[in-house]
């Protein structure tokens, strides 16, 4: 799977570009504000207080204790395992990603922290290769847009859970309305601007609750936090503008902070039960 954004951030990190080093060297997804009102979209190191956060918020939706075995599908650079590690004792974790580049750098992150590292794994999320009810907990932070299937993937979940485990996850929920345009960066015309790469940001809240449903999952939460990510996007804009973000195109932000103040496209924290 092909990420410009995932490129240019690597090749950034390798030239020392402490803007985004700072911002996005430990997370890769949006950030989240109690109040966004105090938002600086000046300040990096804001919003890397701001991504932490919304990890955090997910960490407690999934309601994690100590003792239990999690996974982080699609983990990025480690930053939610790096937080859990230094949070709640004695997990075993693991990450996974289809990306041995962002693997690397978590191993990375991870090398002389305290407690037990996580475990990195290589492979397909749709295809989860664990044994059957193997994991307490499953996380996806602002990754199962990029996946080749939710259904596959929340049927693998149900799969490798246990009995009372729980799915959280973050995604860009559209309004029924909305929901056919969150297939059009996947047109070969918007391609040339689109940093993303392969994501599908059509899936509604009664296409999650079918979906659940069909996996043999119930969906317990679904909360639009859209208010408090909102600050992400004049963030974007001015690295956009200083030319830190390279290609990512100024009409891309303009269009997902247009959507997500109309409430056409909801970022939102969605809990799944087995039960």
């Amino acid at each position: 799977m092909s990420l410009p954004y995932i490129n240019m951030l690597l090749k950034q990190f390798a030239r020392g570009n402490p803007v985004l080093e700072t911002s996005f060297g430990t997370h890769i997804h949006w950030g989240y504000w109690p109040d966004p009102a105090a938002a600086d979209p000046s300040s990096p190191a804001d919003y890397a207080v701001a991504a932490e956060r919304l990890s955090l918020e997910l960490i407690e939706l999934a309601g994690i204790a100590p003792g239990m075995r999690v996974l982080d599908a699609g983990c990025g650079f480690g930053g939610t395992l790096a937080l859990l590690n230094d949070r709640i004792p004695d997990l075993d974790l693991t990450g996974l990603n289809i990306d041995a580049r962002q693997l690397a750098r978590a191993v990375q992150m991870a090398a002389g922290r305290p407690g037990r590292p996580p475990a990195f794994v290589a492979a397909d999320a749709c295809r989860l290769p664990f044994a059957d009810a193997s994991f307490d907990r499953v996380m996806a932070v602002e990754c199962i847009f990029h996946f080749p299937s939710r259904a596959a993937f929340l049927q693998e979940v149900w799969r490798v859970l246990r009995p009372g485990g729980a799915l959280v996850l973050s995604d860009f929920v559209p309004a029924p309305v909305f929901a056919p345009a969150g297939r059009a960066l996947k047109l070969p015309l918007l391609k040339r601007f689109n940093m993303l790469g392969e994501c599908d940001t059509s899936c509604t809240a009664a296409q999650y609750r079918r979906l659940a449903e069909e996996a043999g999952l119930s969906l317990a939460v679904l909360r639009d936090v859209t208010r408090n990510t909102l600050p992400t996007y004049p963030f974007l804009s001015r690295l956009v503008g200083g030319g830190a973000l390279g290609r990512l195109s100024r009409t891309l932000v303009f269009v997902m902070d247009f959507t997500g103040r109309r409430g056409l496209l909801r970022y939102s924290l969605l809990r799944f039960d087995k039960p």
